[in-house]
């Protein structure tokens, strides 16, 4: 596949959107090992499809998270576990939905232009997390149910691509 995305449906058709997104992403891993090169392009592609203000990663090194590949404004470098959404997610090993980050206790404000969040912890062979997909935008409530599919979707891709061996 070229390293080039296709969508028919507009991005408030989310479902669809992330129809056609899900399979790309399939491709853009297929033979590719580099967990960095994964991620990169798996931040890059959710970026292009629906313009969120902050996709990235980051991957859980001994007692922290720690900022791996993204795309959007400079970014935390550094979360202790249970600290803001993302260690919270870490710590509880679940999704989390934010529709209106001020109202979150203990958010960290990477960017004080974010004002909603989705969390999803990618997990190892053992069903540890071992990355969390962070993803923020810049309109309150944005995130929803469909979101957390086809999110979930993609971490699960993720998983089985890198971190189930």
């Amino acid at each position: 596949m070229s390293e080039t995305l296709y969508f028919e449906t507009s991005k408030e058709d989310k479902t669809a959107r992330y129809a056609e997104l899900i399979p790309q992403i399939s491709s853009l891993l297929l033979g590719e090992t580099d967990e960095i090169a994964c991620l990169a392009n798996t931040a890059a592609a959710l970026f292009e499809c629906f313009s969120f203000l902050w996709v990235g990663f980051y991957r859980v090194k001994t007692d922290q998270l720690v900022l791996g590949p993204f795309q959007g404004p400079v970014a935390c470098t550094r979360i202790l576990k249970g600290k803001g959404v993302c260690g919270k997610a870490w710590a509880e090993n679940k999704s989390i939905i934010v529709p209106d980050v001020d109202a979150f206790p203990g958010h960290i404000a990477c960017s004080s232009l974010s004002k909603s969040e989705i969390v999803i912890p990618i997990r190892d062979k053992n069903r540890d997390v071992c990355a969390i997909l962070d993803v923020d935008s810049n309109r309150l409530d944005d995130f929803d149910d469909r979101d957390l599919t086809g999110l979930e979707h993609i971490c699960g891709i993720l998983e089985k691509h890198l971190f189930s061996a």
